[in-house]
């Protein structure tokens, strides 16, 4: 039996959720401006929703980028306040993989492309596969414009998610469908993968905790086969 919490304010969504022993409780808000002011409200409402303390919890999972700078800043801190009073475990987790992860829910799509608007005429972008109910890394996340990604091959997946293909509908050329279910990542789609690294034991200290802003470019490349 296993109590973990997910926490998020990486992009334009606030979100909290709350595993408990296979039940999942959630909280979800598109708030620009309020992420400061929702999230512990959030955090205190689905303990209390639980009958549960946060020193309880067996750890606690938290959107780690990429996104926007001072989001993603907003959701370390928080984590790591919760977690260092609390003793707790930390697992980060990538905001495009909870992306993913919200389309095969909505959809049970198992091939996901990712991308969230990275402003300044770029996109954060990462590519997923369904590997025993997780959404994993397959193409490396990365920032890119819009064009330079379309100019790097012609590969087609089997879904698209993310405020990327919003902002650039051009995007939309690379998916047969848009999960317009899941424009943010939310907090819930990050337990499986927390939940998994919880198993093996892959938890990190409040103070070893990291963010992860994607400045640094590589190559987007085909997988063999593709």
């Amino acid at each position: 039996m296993s109590l973990l919490m997910a926490i998020d304010t990486a992009t334009e969504a606030c979100s909290a959720a709350l595993w408990q022993d296979g039940a999942i409780l959630s909280r979800y808000q598109v708030a620009p401006r309020g992420h400061t002011e929702l999230i512990l409200p959030m955090v205190q409402e689905l303990l209390d929703e639980a009958g549960v303390t946060l020193s309880r919890l067996d750890g606690l999972a938290f959107g780690r980028g990429p996104g926007s700078f001072t989001g993603v800043r907003i959701t370390l801190g928080v984590a790591q306040g919760l977690a260092f009073g609390a003793d707790l475990p930390l697992f980060g987790i990538s905001n495009l993989q909870a992306l993913a992860q919200g389309a095969h829910r909505h959809t049970g799509c198992n091939r996901v492309l990712s991308a969230i608007d990275a402003r300044m005429g770029e996109i954060y972008v990462g590519g997923f596969e369904l590997e025993n109910g997780v959404m994993m890394e397959t193409h490396p996340e990365q920032v890119l414009a819009p064009d330079e990604f379309l100019a790097a091959g012609d590969e087609r997946w089997q879904q698209g998610a993310g405020s990327g293909f919003v902002t650039y509908s051009e995007l939309t050329s690379r998916v047969n469908a848009l999960c317009e279910a899941v424009p943010f990542p939310e907090a819930r789609d990050m337990l499986p993968a927390a939940l998994r690294d919880l198993a093996a034991g892959k938890g990190v200290s409040a103070a070893e905790a990291r963010p992860v802003y994607l400045r640094d470019k590589v190559t987007w490349q085909k997988l063999p086969g593709r």
